[in-house]
């Protein structure tokens, strides 16, 4: 048998869904490493600059401050806003934000719970938070002292490119550092339908502790505790009948 045949035999025995989760991941890593690259370029940017100036103790202060303001920004948006149908309203002054919320907001996240490895709806795209980067950019750096409000902006950007690398990895990876298969088992509960009503931090669950969403003590128990977890094969397929 010559060794096209047997290429052509390995291909054909591999599952269609396995071919189906690569050919996404690859969709929903382009996009990331678009996004990546833009708001990071930023951050080494005002990094560069502070250290030039003398200032780079007082942008590292302010560092911490941005991760917070973030996983303030992604619980909330997650909780209110990503998870409320948006309907047009007839009210002249809401109607116009209401039918951008129900033309982008609604398909793209609910897109992601009804299809949840479809790389299409995994990722946020570059042009998704720029209006507000070219807005919050300028703002930061005009209207406060050098390398504070910056320097939280930019932390708070790069807070949403390591969220987002955490959430693609929990769909398409299989790391066995503790964190992130508590953040697997966390997250792939949530796009079920019993637990997509709590669970609400892609990044970690510390604010579902502090605003009351996190999971019952026996899902706890059952996702986190001393029994086995489920294999990744068995919590995609929950996931798929949910």
């Amino acid at each position: 048998m010559t060794p096209d045949l047997t290429l052509s035999k390995q291909v054909r025995k591999e599952h269609p869904y396995r071919i189906y989760k690569r050919e996404q991941e690859i969709i929903s890593r382009r996009k990331l490493y678009r996004t990546t690259s833009f708001y990071s370029s930023y951050s080494i940017i005002l990094l560069v600059l502070a250290i030039r100036s003398h200032h780079f103790l007082r942008a590292l202060a302010f560092v911490p401050l941005g991760i917070v303001f973030w996983m303030l920004v992604e619980y909330f948006s997650h909780r209110f806003v990503l998870h409320r149908h948006w309907k047009v309203s007839q009210r002249r002054y809401k109607r116009f934000w209401t039918r951008v919320a129900n033309k982008y907001l609604d398909p793209t996240h609910f897109g992601h719970h009804e299809r949840p490895f479809d790389g299409d709806h995994m990722s946020g795209r570059l042009r998704d938070l720029l209006p507000l980067f070219f807005i919050g950019a300028p703002l930061s750096i005009l209207l406060f002292p050098p390398f504070t409000a910056s320097i939280v902006l930019a932390a708070a950007f790069q807070s949403y490119i390591a969220e987002e690398w955490i959430h693609h990895a929990t769909h398409f990876c299989n790391f066995r550092d503790p964190y992130f298969r508590y953040m697997k088992k966390h997250h792939l509960y949530h796009h079920t339908s019993q637990g997509m009503t709590r669970g609400f931090g892609t990044s970690s669950g510390i604010l579902d502790v502090i605003f009351m969403t996190r999971y019952p003590s026996n899902v706890r128990r059952r996702l986190y505790g001393g029994r086995k977890s489920y294999p990744t094969n068995q919590s995609e397929q929950r996931i798929k009948q949910a």
